[in-house]
């Protein structure tokens, strides 16, 4: 009998959330494992980074064995494993490097825009809290610009297709969660209505600061 898949978790984590989401949508059950990541930094225990992840951080899976962290890289074994009509991780080459590189963008978003969130919210105070301010704002720049272009082409998402990939997935919690870190998304009008659209999707779940949309 196969084994539950199993996703070592924290609630508030912005890319936990990711897979969590993505679990959703893909309907696979799953056991999720609690990590006192803050205030007990339970990530960063000798247990955990032995046994589930030596670079101490948050989202892991096991499944059945098969052990994988980073949240992008869940993202892609996820979809690619359980999405048969190729929704989320297009077959075509184009969008596929596409999402490849949005999925880069996510990590980007992870060093500044969550980075600001951990000072703010988590007391995470030896970050340098300008340098991550000033450099979400430029990588949030540069998806309002796209976006907006995307919106002037008639279309509604990261990568050049009719549906949300992974990589809209990828990018969203940490820009959605922005205020927490200081951040306003005043001047990205392009990234509001994305982070609008996103949260109207069907089946969206959210997580504490980002609610699901109610009835439009």
């Amino acid at each position: 009998m196969t084994a539950l898949l199993k996703l070592y978790d924290y609630p508030l984590s912005g890319n936990c959330f990711k897979v969590r989401q993505m679990l959703s949508w893909l309907g696979v059950a799953y056991e999720a494992v609690p990590v006192d990541f803050y205030p007990g930094r339970e990530h960063k225990s000798a247990a955990f980074l032995a046994n589930v992840n030596p670079l101490g951080q948050l989202p892991v899976i096991d499944d059945d064995g098969f052990v994988l962290r980073d949240a992008q890289a869940i993202l892609v074994y996820l979809a690619s494993r359980h999405d048969a009509q190729h929704r989320w991780y297009p077959n075509d080459a184009k969008l596929r490097g596409q999402v490849a590189m949005w999925l880069a963008t996510a990590d980007e978003i992870t060093r500044t825009a969550s980075a600001a969130r951990l000072h703010d919210a988590l007391g995470y105070h030896h970050l340098d809290i300008d340098a991550c301010r000033s450099g979400a704002r430029a990588v949030f720049r540069v998806l309002d610009d796209h976006l907006a272009e995307q919106a002037s082409a008639g279309l509604r998402w990261l990568a050049a297709g009719p549906e949300p990939t992974i990589a809209d997935l990828a990018c969203f919690p940490y820009v959605a969660l922005a205020g927490e870190g200081g951040i306003s998304l005043d001047e990205f009008p392009a990234l509001r209505h994305w982070v609008w659209d996103f949260r109207h999707l069907p089946g969206f779940i959210g997580m504490s600061g980002i609610f699901p949309a109610g009835p439009a």
